[in-house]
């Protein structure tokens, strides 16, 4: 009975987290389309989530596309189809892996930092000084960053698709000697608008998530310099299961 009553605790306990977090986003969403708007704040989160978050998505992009460029050439070569290497890296980057991986870097960069910052603010009793003061905590944190989120990732994904595809390109023709021509020619041909459909819904729902998480574990996090940490830790992780999850929900409902 003890070993059923911790189970019936710790279900009930992630429904309460559950219902908490739906409860959060219900009023952040509310808040966003509520006036007054705080543009200058708007305008600084465009800035930090995705001005300051191009080198290292750009770096994991380039890289990663390098890196698919070998692995597709060797293990293609064993079957006899080395020619399909560019399709392959270009369905692979932007329908996959750009996405995917660009919401993990901004997760693990963004979403710890919205969540020290806020978390900082409700230890130190910043965020009860807003609310004595008339001033929405919601819509002054919370919202700037979902309406940021949301839209910055998708740019953040389309340099991150280029690049992933020009780093192929830079590994199939300086290293393995393909034809640049043909290469590109190949990649035009593979491309199709779905791919592009695709890629950025993802990384819509992603940016939203990133935000989302680093914005609710810092408006919640309690204890001092210990439950900020605890709140930005919890906000990279959830963040980064969420996108996987996110990922196989909306590829299985295309692909489906």
């Amino acid at each position: 009975m003890n070993f059923l009553a911790t189970i019936g605790r710790t279900f009930l306990a992630f429904l309460a987290a559950v219902g908490r977090l739906a409860l959060f986003t219900l009023t952040a969403l509310a808040q966003c389309l509520k006036p007054p708007f705080y543009p200058r704040l708007f305008l600084r989160q465009i800035i930090d989530i995705g001005y300051y978050s191009l080198p290292v998505v750009g770096l994991t992009a380039l890289f990663t596309g390098m890196v698919l460029a070998l692995q597709t050439q060797a293990g293609f070569a064993r079957f006899g189809a080395g020619g399909f290497g560019a399709s392959v890296v270009l369905l692979s980057v932007v329908r996959e892996l750009g996405p995917v991986l660009a919401g993990l870097m901004v997760a693990g960069r963004i979403g710890a930092s919205m969540a020290a910052e806020i978390g900082t603010m409700r230890v130190t009793e910043q965020i009860d000084a807003l609310s004595t003061l008339s001033t929405n905590p919601y819509k002054y944190l919370v919202a700037p960053r979902l309406v940021a989120g949301l839209l910055m990732l998708p740019c953040l994904v389309i340099v991150a698709d280029i690049i992933g595809v020009f780093g192929g390109f830079l590994i199939s023709v300086y290293r393995l000697g393909d034809n640049p021509s043909a290469y590109m020619t190949a990649t035009w041909q593979a491309l199709e608008v779905e791919d592009v459909v695709l890629s950025l819904l993802k990384a819509a729902a992603f940016g939203f998530v990133v935000a989302l998480m680093g914005c609710y574990h810092g408006y919640n996090s309690r204890g001092g310099a210990q439950g900020v940490g605890a709140a930005t830790t919890n906000a990279v992780v959830s963040a980064s299961i969420l996108i996987l999850l996110f990922d196989f929900m909306i590829t299985g409902l295309y692909v489906g």
